[in-house]
């Protein structure tokens, strides 16, 4: 038996994941395509990364962010870049299925609001979603409506998403093409406040699933000690992604239909004391010397930079399920690769229909990326939540 040459298995491991994509991921029926999981990334226009330096091969879908919604004509454009994102994708892995998200978390909510409160705007913002994914050769569209605070808001989703569906199925049905995927990125929990929840029977009975935010629960502006910002476990009750699981499905969204979303980015905190350099050890806000000094993210790959030239000391805590690394008075916590594959396994045993990162332009190397990819085949080894 002859055995390859380094160098010809490292030529040969895109096709090979092409072939894993083929053969797990995607079967189609008459139609319309039957996805059986995501293992998903959005690529963001302003991160730096081309979309041709994406290895598409290690993602099943991606998604295009951001297109922008006009408030004075409630029409939806796009970049350049997104224009193109499908083509361009597509030419490392032809099977990689894309979607156009809408939004972002830089647009207040009332933007999305006032389109969605009268249904004119509705239809005309609908319409040219529609006619924007068609032209462009996406799969599918993606709403990332943020920073929901009001029932009303809440009430105006519910409508927008009924009718948003409705079209799709007649725009399909008139034309004969599969009907274009529709998804949505929310909170990591259903219920934001006593007062305000989102329309769980609305998505589950109109979206195909959801990417759950499980991210961005601390920062350390104005902090006093340091923090998980995506911890899948809480011992001391705090947010989690596996407690924001549980209030999804508890609120009538079926796992099926739920999509864990995991960060590509940490946060940088200052340590009172560099000998104290736990979770929870006090700290005194922004480390501004590593993370950006309006909150504090920093990007996977800087961390990675960060830790090579500080020597910086990395430890995985199990218990809360993440990563942080400290030098001096410098801390960071973040998904490192250990994070990422329990992440992933537990998604899995969990039946849910898989994971989504933000952003994989943050990635290193594509280090996280492949991890994520990888753990999805392997063996399950989280406990069912």
């Amino acid at each position: 038996m002859s055995i390859a040459h380094p160098t010809s298995m490292a030529l040969l491991k895109p096709f090979l994941n092409l072939i894993i994509i083929a053969l797990l991921c995607i079967q189609f029926s008459q139609g319309q395509a039957q996805i059986d999981w995501v293992n998903g990334g959005y690529w963001y226009t302003e991160s730096g990364l081309a979309a041709s330096a994406i290895d598409s091969t290690l993602f099943t879908h991606l998604f295009c962010a951001f297109a922008d919604l006009n408030p004075n004509t409630n029409q939806v454009t796009v970049s350049s870049e997104c224009a193109t994102f499908p083509d361009t994708v597509h030419q490392k892995n032809p099977s990689v299925i894309t979607l156009l998200s809408i939004g972002g978390g830089s647009v207040d909510s009332s933007v999305f609001n006032q389109m969605a409160s009268q249904p004119a705007s509705r239809r005309t913002f609908i319409d040219s979603s529609i006619r924007l994914a068609r032209a462009s050769g996406y799969d599918g569209l993606d709403l990332d409506w943020e920073h929901l605070t009001m029932p009303s808001e809440m009430a105006n989703m519910a409508t927008l998403l009924e009718e948003w569906r409705a079209a799709l199925d007649d725009e399909a049905s008139s034309t004969g093409a599969d009907r274009l995927i529709l998804t949505a990125a929310v909170a990591v929990s259903p219920q934001l406040d006593p007062e305000t929840r989102f329309p769980t029977e609305v998505i589950a009975r109109n979206l195909d699933w959801v990417n759950v935010m499980a991210y961005d629960f601390y920062n350390p502006s104005g902090s006093s000690v340091t923090r998980s910002h995506a911890a899948l476990f809480d011992p001391t009750g705090g947010p989690s992604g596996s407690s924001g699981i549980r209030a999804w499905i508890d609120g009538g969204v079926p796992r099926e239909q739920l999509v864990l979303g995991f960060p590509f980015y940490g946060y940088a905190y200052k340590l009172v004391n560099p000998n104290k350099n736990g979770l929870l050890a006090p700290a005194a806000g922004i480390d501004t010397s590593v993370g950006d000094p309006g909150y504090g993210t920093v990007a996977y790959s800087k961390i990675r930079a960060f830790i090579n030239a500080r020597r910086a000391t990395v430890v995985y805590n199990s218990t809360y399920v993440t990563n942080y690394c400290y030098s001096g008075t410098t801390w960071i916590g973040y998904d490192d690769t250990q994070a990422i594959a329990t992440k992933v396994s537990y998604a899995k045993n969990n039946r849910l229909f898989g994971y989504v990162a933000w952003h994989i332009g943050q990635d290193y190397n594509w280090m996280l990326s492949r991890q994520a990819f990888q753990a999805w085949g392997a063996k399950a080894t989280v406990a069912v939540a």
